[in-house]
């Protein structure tokens, strides 16, 4: 019996059930992923918008929030936060798991097979979720933001990048979820049943080229906000 069935197993032996084993956690932790991954990647994209001036990004906004008679956006919403939820439940419980298997740590650490995203993967997680808080009260619904407009999500945008502190922040978040990215989306695979030696040097190609374009485009946002690029 492999380690996965053992854990399983003996999580069903305790009338838990496959979500109280870790291998029932990390698959709930990767299929979230997915669908948080998709979401970054997808408002990396619409975000391109910017470049393309006041029209183009305020029709795409206007577009989000119109579309399915206004209900797409809240469902869309739902999805986000459901993830959201689980994923970081899954992360904190596995976690606690672990400190309870071996609460007194090793007297010399040695990181052999572990990457130093891997190794930081709480803190970039942590770091997101205050940066995801603060961007939603900043740019949707502008309760820190300098001077929001619920009419002109552009004017938003720009406005609010033009704030260092803001747009310093921004950068940094970018970067944590760059270590986070690259580390869930190779882990994602494994834990999904899809790890095989054969295949380790394409998911590790998959890992970084989708971490370096969702991470290099959001962080031109703010560089081209600073820059008078866009203004």
């Amino acid at each position: 019996m492999s380690v996965a069935e053992q854990s399983i197993a003996g999580a069903e032996a305790r009338g838990h059930g496959f979500l109280a084993s870790s291998v029932g956690r990390k698959v709930v932790m990767a299929a979230t992923g997915v669908v948080l991954f998709g979401f970054v990647t997808v408002h990396m994209l619409g975000n391109l918008t910017s470049y393309m001036g006041a029209e183009a990004m305020n029709h795409y906004a206007e577009f989000l929030h119109t579309m399915v008679h206004g209900m797409g956006i809240w469902v869309f919403r739902a999805v986000l936060l459901t993830a959201a939820g689980l994923h970081i439940w899954a992360a904190v419980t596995l976690t606690l798991d672990n400190m309870a298997a071996r609460p007194t740590g090793y007297r010399a650490q040695q990181n052999v097979a572990s990457t130093w995203s891997s190794r930081t993967m709480r803190w970039s997680g942590f770091i997101l979720a205050a940066f995801i808080v603060y961007h939603l009260l900043h740019l949707t619904t502008g309760t820190v933001h300098p001077n929001f407009n619920h009419a002109n999500p552009y004017a938003n945008f720009v406005n609010g990048f033009k704030v260092p502190a803001a747009a310093g922040f921004y950068i940094v978040a970018q970067l944590c979820l760059g270590l986070h990215m690259w580390h869930g989306v190779w882990s994602c695979t494994q834990s999904l049943g899809l790890a095989h030696p054969r295949y380790d040097s394409l998911r590790r190609t998959f890992a970084t080229g989708l971490t370096v374009l969702v991470v290099g485009v959001n962080i031109s946002y703010p560089i081209a906000v600073l820059t008078g690029f866009i203004h």
